[in-house]
This record gives C-alpha cells, sequence and structure tokens, in this order.
C-alpha cells in the first residue's frame, strides 16, 4: 500500500510541504480545494520534486467546465513529467448553485459525461482528430489550432473521482482510473459496499483511503466533532445505514440546520468513533490501518480534523507501517 502526503492549503507551503514528502518518503502528496484553489500550488509543488505523484484531492469538477479542467490539467502532467494525477469531486448542491454559482442537476451523470468530454478533449489533442463532444450536459466542438496544445509525451494524467454512494460509486468504476474513498468511512463500508462495487473497473484502478486517526484526547475530539459534521449531510447517509446507524444522519441533519452544531458531537458514539477512526500511537495507529486496510486498498493518507500538519506531523507514522 502506497502512503500519500496532505500539503497544506496556500501557495506559502507547496514547495515546503511537497519537498518534505518527498524526502520523508510518502509516495505521493495530495492538497484539496477548500479554502484556496487547487492547481496553483500543485505547479509549485512539482517545481521542487522529481519523484511523488501529486495532485488535488479533491478539485470541485462543477464549479468548471471539461475545458478549464483539461487545459490545467495537461499543463501540470507535462510540467510534472508525467506524475499529476487529477482528483475530481462533485461537491453538493448547495455549494455548487449558492457558493460557485454552477448549475446543478443529476450529479453522478453530469460527472460520468465529465470525465468522457476531458478524455475526449485529450483525445482530439493528442491525435489531430477533429473535437466533437455533444453531451446532455457540455458540449465541446470547437477547437482551432491557435487554441490547441501540442502533445503531450507524458500521456494524459489519470483521473480520480471522489464517491461515497452507489450512483457515483458506479461512475467512478465505469470512467475514472482511481476512487478516492471519503474519510467518513468504515472497514465494513469499504469491505461490502465500495469494494464491489468497483470491481469491474478498468485494469490498473486504485482505491485511495484517507482514514481518520486520532493520537491525543485532542485528536479524538476533533474527530468526533467532524464525524458529527459529516454524518449530517444525507449523500453520506448510505454508510450509516449499513450498520443501522441511518437515524442518526437525520438528528444530525435538524440539529445542522439549526446551527447547533455543539450539541450535534456527543450524538457521536464511541462505537461509531472507533469504526471510522484509528487511536493511539504511531506505531500501533499503523499496525490498525495495517491491520484493516491492507489487500482492499492500495493507497491511504492519514486524516488528522482541524488545521492542516506539515508532513512531518506524520513521519513516524510513515515509518511504522514501511516496517509493517
Amino acid at each position: 500500500m502506497r502512503i500519500d502526503a496532505r500539503l497544506r492549503d496556500g501557495l506559502e507551503f507547496a514547495a515546503q510541504d511537497a519537498r518534505s514528502a518527498e524526502e520523508i518518503g510518502y509516495d505521493a502528496a495530495w492538497n484539496n480545494e477548500n479554502r484556496a484553489e487547487p492547481f496553483g500550488p500543485l505547479a509549485l509543488a512539482a517545481e521542487h520534486t522529481s519523484r511523488i505523484e501529486l495532485g488535488p484531492s479533491v478539485a470541485i469538477a462543477f464549479a468548471r467546465t471539461p475545458m478549464t479542467v483539461a487545459y490545467q490539467a495537461i499543463a501540470l502532467q507535462r510540467f510534472s513529467a508525467g506524475r499529476f494525477v487529477l482528483g475530481l469531486g462533485s461537491q453538493v448542491r448547495p455549494h455548487i448553485q449558492r457558493r460557485f454559482s454552477m448549475p446543478w442537476s443529476r450529479p453522478a451523470a453530469r460527472m460520468r459525461e465529465f470525465v468522457t468530454a476531458l478524455r475526449t478533449i485529450w483525445d482530439a489533442w493528442d491525435t489531430g482528430e477533429r473535437l466533437d463532444h455533444r453531451g446532455e450536459f457540455y458540449d465541446h466542438s470547437l477547437m482551432t489550432p491557435n487554441f490547441t496544445p501540442p502533445p503531450n509525451p507524458h500521456g494524459p494524467p489519470r483521473v480520480y473521482l471522489a464517491a461515497v454512494g452507489p450512483r457515483m460509486l458506479e461512475v467512478t468504476a465505469e470512467v475514472a482510473d482511481g476512487l478516492f474513498a471519503h474519510p467518513f468511512l468504515t472497514e465494513r463500508y469499504l469491505r461490502e459496499a465500495v469494494v464491489p462495487a468497483v470491481a469491474d473497473a478498468r485494469p490498473g484502478f486504485e482505491i485511495a483511503l484517507s482514514p481518520f486517526v486520532a493520537f491525543t484526547d485532542a485528536d479524538v475530539a476533533a474527530v468526533r466533532r467532524q464525524i458529527s459534521f459529516y454524518g449530517s449531510t444525507p449523500a453520506y447517509r448510505p454508510v450509516l445505514d449499513l450498520h443501522g446507524w441511518g437515524d442518526l444522519q437525520t438528528e444530525l441533519n435538524a440539529l445542522s440546520k439549526q446551527g447547533r452544531w455543539d450539541e450535534m458531537v456527543p450524538l457521536v458514539t464511541d462505537e461509531i468513533l472507533h469504526a471510522m477512526c484509528v487511536v493511539g500511537g504511531p506505531a500501533e495507529v499503523a499496525a490498525e490501518l495495517h491491520r484493516r486496510y491492507s489487500g482492499l486498498a492500495h493507497r491511504i493518507r492519514f486524516n488528522l480534523p482541524g488545521e492542516v500538519p506539515e508532513p512531518a506531523r506524520f513521519a513516524d507514522v510513515v515509518a511504522a507501517f514501511r516496517a509493517l
């Protein structure tokens, strides 16, 4: 199993964290699109590394069009000498409509076409064939030589999708090269719902995890709060339903709509916490993660809620994991 790092938010940390991740021995470094645009920092990360893979986990697909993403991704793939992996996620309706002011409809079908359109654009650039994608959500049928990037010697980047529910998992298996499983996850949900859903994916398909970890009481409290926040989201209910905890989602959702965030936290029981989070010292965390997920996932990233720590924060866990 490969071990991945998380880059801190912001351009000021990108080069430092990526270089540190490579020196420590991580296999890849990812950022995400929470507080900052993800693609610019990855260019800096690529400039200051030579081995590790780099990508967003995830960039918000529906805040953009396939064409805008195609240009950004192919530029980073070229600049990184083939080390770029394009991670995409759908986000949820309120953010797409009210934060990004973009259209929302049928997210699984839209994501399928988004990735199909991306691949059509990249193929047209590499082969010189006429661009002709005309779909339900996107129309890309104009590409003149003046706007066509030169063929990329490294080929197009791989595409990973974030997915939780059955429809998006189905799309991921159909069109993507890998899956970013959400941290709101249990070993049982991974075994019984996720792995079977992507069993027929294309050769080389990878499952990437970012499970919660906690080393201190403060970490445990932060994870419990994060689980309560995620648990209020209807899209993540299938994880709770599998365990018979579905009513918790209804209760958390009602409290979240009233802004009663602190009252949500105690509803996350120890049973739920430990199903989604590994608690202990570095060696204990590494051993338990290995026990739970070895043979099920291809890569793993340690997830500690709150301010993103620098990659060196998990150096001892990386070393313990490698020793296994």
